[in-house]
């Protein structure tokens, strides 16, 4: 459905994305995660046609933004983070204004704001001014005009800023029902909003792909924590012997128990195997818990390798 292949952009000596590819299938929910300033908002305004690549290409439906970027925008619906609304104009002219800048045929345009307004819960809202709606309203609006054309395609750029907790609840809710209908790509640096919506993350840091999985994958481990009473004996020999499992470490005592950390191969599950062997071997067992990072962890860990890798490369420039 979305193809960005090898994109990069430049705002004169500034690289703000840099060799980016990525696909997305029909029906997912990507999150496009990073600190500010990673890249996010320029790599949406790119594959949404309001900026050029510098190089590289980006296809909506088998579209090339830059050959055809009016044929691109037909298929998207795009809310940037500071929706464009007219606070002097009723909600529901606002919306037939929209629906007309659309392209949509005068006799299905008061359908198509019906199903926009229905689907976003704006029905008692229809004739209040937009200056008097809530933020949390006026995001609803701003998601009713990208919706107006029944896009495949959702890019939603931060779509919760600024939102008190209520108000994130129903915009994420709102979301995840759009979502049914249609691939959304949300850009976000808020790593909770990820983990609630999303699917998928691709993640920026400085412009550059750091990661591209499944949010299971991501928070995957390779690491399952053993806890054994006092009288254990030979545990990290025994532990080592289990299928998958490449080497054991001691991590400490609490309470009488002794815990011990089993590093595995990757995509290996060894918990099963583990838990059998502590059986045969008469342990007592405190806990056999395979370890889960969050997601907050997992962008550190990238974050810092990232930092490594970058002062890495400068000593070896400096040394040629």
């Amino acid at each position: 459905m979305i193809s960005v292949r090898e994109l990069e952009k430049r705002y004169g000596p500034l690289r703000a994305v840099a060799d980016l590819s990525f696909e997305v299938e029909r029906g997912e929910i990507v999150g496009l995660l990073g600190h500010n300033g990673a890249g996010k908002t320029t790599v949406m305004k790119v594959m949404t046609g309001f900026l050029e690549p510098t190089a590289g290409t980006v296809t909506i439906g088998g579209v090339d933004v830059t050959q055809d970027r009016i044929g691109v925008q037909r298929q998207i619906g795009y809310l940037p983070e500071n929706a464009p609304l007219y606070p002097e104009m009723l909600v529901q002219e606002y919306l037939l204004m929209m629906a007309e800048l659309r392209g949509i045929p005068p006799e299905k345009r008061i359908p198509a704001v019906a199903d926009a307004v229905k689907a976003t819960g704006l029905d008692a809202r229809l004739v209040q001014p937009i200056s008097t709606l809530s933020k949390g309203y006026r995001q609803r609006v701003g998601l009713a005009q990208a919706i107006l054309h029944r896009p495949d395609v959702l890019v939603l750029d931060e779509p919760t800023n600024g939102l008190d907790p209520v108000q994130i609840v129903e915009i994420r809710e709102l979301i995840r029902r759009l979502a049914q209908t249609t691939t959304v790509i949300l850009s976000t640096h808020i790593l909770s909003e990820i983990e609630a919506v999303c699917d998928r993350v691709v993640i920026l840091i400085d412009g550059e792909l750091a990661a591209d999985d499944t949010l299971q994958n991501l928070l995957s481990s390779n690491v399952v924590r053993v806890s054994v009473g006092e009288g254990a004996k030979d545990v990290p020999r025994a532990l080592a012997k289990v299928d998958g499992v490449e080497s054991v470490k001691r991590e400490g005592e609490r309470a009488g128990y002794t815990t011990w950390r089993a590093i595995c191969q990757k995509g290996v599950d060894a918990t099963p195997a583990i838990a059998r062997a502590a059986l045969e071997a008469g342990w007592t067992i405190g806990g056999i818990t395979p370890e889960t990072p969050s997601l907050e962890q997992v962008f550190r860990d990238l974050m810092a390798r990232h930092v490594s890798e970058a002062k890495a490369g400068k000593k070896k420039e400096a040394a040629a």
